[in-house]
């Protein structure tokens, strides 16, 4: 919690400062009170004097104004500190969240990551509000009315120095054993998120398998784990509350108690007994405050620790020194001089400490203007192979290169320019087509929009929308079918002229005539230049579909993360049996042979009938 405090606090320091100053002279009025009291009952009520009473009344009314005065400033101040250090400490997580890799999202979980950003800078917020408001004020308080009250009587003192002990130990009886609580209670609410995520965002798979009951009880059980650990917190902390009363309460009754006999005999003015009384209450009730923000800070300390995790965890992937990468020119390409677009050399990639590689030892080269095509079992590491090339992961050993430069060095911006990827899981944001769009280039032109959606297959259905290119776009793009969200995403990709453009199964939504028309369209494209600097797109196609890889250039063919055939349609039909075997659970052995050695013109046509 202090480090947050030292790190974030720079900005709002004032705030610290005026808001408990305001908070000590509110106390001061407090502490006085007590006094103008007694003076009120020993010179007014006791000598039968009203103008007396109505002077200290007034008095107390202006002291309770002012007190008011300086309560609202310090709270105040206390907004401003918690929800602008809550602001700064949010947007510095989400920002850290942001440079993760794919390996650190994979370590800590998006539920966790969700309940951090959320439930737990919360906790961190209300703990600098009370601090501000509160941390000064019951302190103080208790401290100042002991004084006071040892002051008026040492003799009544002594009930001072027998409660406030008691009420210690029970104070720190209770801590000592809420505190393991709070950190459970944490890890209980991400199990929560990861059950509420998992049910709402695959609600149609749940209902699809009937699943509904069985989705319930997992919610259930995980509501009442957490709800166990959290009525466990709340019975110690029911203990604080009624223990600190009853002592404060057994203190007021010894006061009276002895305080009346020292009336009796004239030590003591009924005015001052009123005031121990009131100074004894104020002292044992900031006592009970103090226990109630010790439980505040030690929530706010657990919440602390996990938001100072995700912030101490140092990215895995970082750009820094990487100067820009030099891109081949269309002369390079002209006279064949240009580095391959894509090359793997030996890369091997495990996911986390694994002592099994997930890729092991892949090698392939595609050149300029080639199509790359992946094919393989489901696990087979098709999608992970993929994500190397942008950096999204990085190889455990080997090699990388993109336009003849290791990925490593290059600065992260410019790679995932330079390269456009359409992932597995179409994701859109609530906004408009246009700003989906624009993602890659903020500063796209509606002709540049337009032509990545022919290129996308996309153009003719948002002709049809009222909107064109301004329609809305709902929360994952929930308002568009699956094929159509497909194809935005790739026009998306296609939007800023990429070098090299990754298709990471991102046409399994779309019929066979579309897929080919898409396939076409994205090999016209490259034939024309159309990518940035003149220079033709090389793509790379991940697909379960032998048709969609058939006509690519090179085809990878990946089992069980290493690969099992490398070279074109014809020859990987000749040499690879399960190249051969995935192409006949698909195609009948006749489609297959008239298959090789096709134009990818021709089979457009044949596809397209």
């Amino acid at each position: 919690m202090l480090e947050l405090l030292k790190r974030f606090s720079v900005g709002f320091r004032r705030y610290f400062v005026i808001g408990p100053a305001c908070k000590l002279l509110e106390v001061f009025f407090d502490l006085l009170t007590p006094l103008v009291i007694a003076r009120m009952i020993d010179e007014g009520v006791d000598g039968h004097d009203v103008g007396v009473v109505l002077r200290y009344g007034m008095l107390l009314i202006v002291m309770a104004v002012v007190g008011m005065g300086f309560t609202l400033v310090c709270q105040k101040m206390a907004a401003l500190a918690s929800q602008g250090m809550g602001t700064a400490i949010r947007s510095a997580l989400y920002r850290r969240i942001n440079e993760f890799s794919f390996a650190e999202l994979d370590r800590f979980g998006t539920p966790s990551l969700i309940t951090r950003l959320t439930n737990d800078i919360n906790q961190v917020q209300l703990a600098v509000a009370l601090g501000v408001r509160q941390l000064i004020r019951w302190p103080f308080l208790a401290v100042g009315s002991m004084v006071a009250a040892l002051l008026i009587d040492l003799k009544l003192g002594v009930i001072f120095l027998i409660s406030t002990p008691l009420i210690g130990l029970v104070f720190w009886f209770v801590m000592a054993r809420c505190v393991p609580y709070f950190k459970q209670m944490q890890a209980k609410l991400d199990r929560i998120g990861l059950i509420t995520r998992e049910g709402l965002s695959g609600v149609r798979v749940v209902r699809a398998f009937v699943r509904e009951e069985h989705e319930r009880r997992r919610f259930r059980t995980a509501a009442f784990e957490q709800a166990a650990v959290a009525i466990a917190v709340g019975k110690l902390s029911s203990i604080l509350n009624p223990v600190t009363f009853l002592v404060m309460n057994l203190g007021v009754c010894a006061i009276l108690w002895m305080g009346g006999i020292q009336v009796n005999v004239g030590d003591l003015t009924q005015g001052e007994v009123m005031a121990f009384v009131n100074y004894m209450t104020q002292t044992l009730l900031s006592i009970v405050y103090v226990a109630n923000l010790v439980v505040v800070f030690t929530k706010a300390s657990a919440s602390a620790s996990r938001v100072n995790e995700v912030l101490h965890c140092e990215p895995s992937i970082t750009d820094a020194g990487n100067a820009p990468a030099a891109l081949p020119s269309a002369e390079d390409v002209a006279r064949n001089a240009a580095a391959p677009a894509l090359k793997m050399n030996a890369a091997c990639f495990a996911f986390g400490n694994a002592e099994v590689n997930t890729l092991d030892n892949v090698t392939l080269e595609v050149g300029l203007g080639q199509t790359l095509g992946v094919i393989g079992g489901t696990g087979s590491g098709k999608s992970t192979l993929v994500s190397l090339i942008p950096r999204l992961y990085d190889t455990r050993s080997g090699a990388v290169e993109v336009m003849g430069t290791n990925v490593r060095a290059w600065p992260l911006d410019q790679l995932r320019h330079v390269v456009g990827i359409v992932p597995q899981r179409a994701s859109l944001l609530s906004g408009t087509i246009r700003s989906n769009l624009q993602w890659r280039d903020g500063a796209a032109s509606d002709e540049e929009l337009w032509s990545a959606l022919e290129t996308a297959q996309a153009a003719d259905f948002v002709r049809k929308l009222p909107a064109g290119l301004d329609a809305p776009v709902e929360a994952g793009g929930k308002n568009f079918s699956g094929g159509q969200r497909q194809r935005l995403t790739i026009a998306r990709a296609l939007v800023g002229n990429p070098l090299l453009l990754i298709l990471d199964d991102s046409a399994s939504a779309l019929d066979f005539k579309t897929d080919a028309a898409l396939r076409h369209a994205v090999r016209q494209r490259s034939r024309n230049g159309a990518a940035a600097g003149g220079l033709p797109l090389t793509t790379v196609i991940v697909s379960q579909r032998v048709s969609s890889v058939r006509d690519a250039d090179l085809i990878c063919v990946l089992s069980h993360g290493r690969v099992a055939g490398l070279g074109t349609h014809g020859e990987l039909l000749a040499t690879c049996p399960l190249y051969e075997e995935i192409c006949l659970s698909q195609l009948r052995r006749e489609e297959l042979e008239g298959a090789v050695g096709l134009t990818p013109a021709a089979t457009l046509g044949k596809e397209g009938c």
